[in-house]
């Protein structure tokens, strides 16, 4: 059986494209082992990219424009609404803890899924714990144990530690994927690419 691993962080407007790709790339390959690794993007930019900030504050004007215009044609393409939230970037760091929370409980795609939702397409403000309690609701997690859970140390590291392993693997950004461990795919448009391999193993 092959194994890929999946980095995301729901912050990401092209990881929700890259989240819903890889459900229908899953239904095709049933037998391929999916494993979700939730980590924190901006840690990621902090330490080995910090070329996205300097980007964002002085963006190149046709780029930016032509950017707009392609995530738009994959949320088409996808099958998915994304919309410009009122706070960008936001802190996903409770909701990406809580994703932990929600792989121990055996809905981790339901809940990114819903996450990413509220953010993307309903534009709300996710680092919101009112918002996240919603998103709880809806997937059926139990409140107590889920706020609990995401402000305990253990929850804090796992986080910290997914984030540390994307970097020292040669990770940038998200979303970032790993075909059988070493094999390292980058960006939202890359799964035609995996799949392609996968039929040559």
């Amino acid at each position: 059986m092959h194994k890929l691993e999946f980095f995301f962080d729901c912050s990401s407007p092209w990881t929700y494209l890259g989240f819903e790709s890889l459900q229908d790339l899953s239904a095709r390959h049933p037998q391929l082992d999916i494993i979700y690794r939730p980590f924190l993007v901006g840690g990621v930019f902090n330490s080995v990219n910090p070329s996205v900030y300097n980007n964002r504050e002085n963006p190149v004007v046709p780029k930016m424009r032509y950017s707009k215009k392609d995530l738009q044609d994959w949320a088409h393409f996808v099958g998915i609404e994304i919309g410009q939230p009122s706070v960008f970037p936001v802190n996903s760091v409770k909701a990406m803890r809580g994703a932990f929370v929600a792989l121990e409980e055996g809905c981790l795609v339901p809940y990114a899924r819903t996450v990413f939702k509220r953010y993307w397409t309903d534009l709300a403000d996710i680092s919101q714990l009112d918002v996240l309690q919603e998103v709880v609701r809806e997937v059926g997690l139990d409140s107590e144990n889920f706020f609990r859970k995401i402000n305990e140390q253990p929850y804090k590291d796992k986080l910290k530690d997914t984030t540390d392993e994307l970097i020292a693997r040669g990770g940038f950004g998200s979303p970032t994927m790993y075909l059988d461990g070493q094999d390292m795919y980058f960006g939202n448009d890359r799964f035609p690419l995996i799949e392609a391999k996968l039929s040559q193993l």
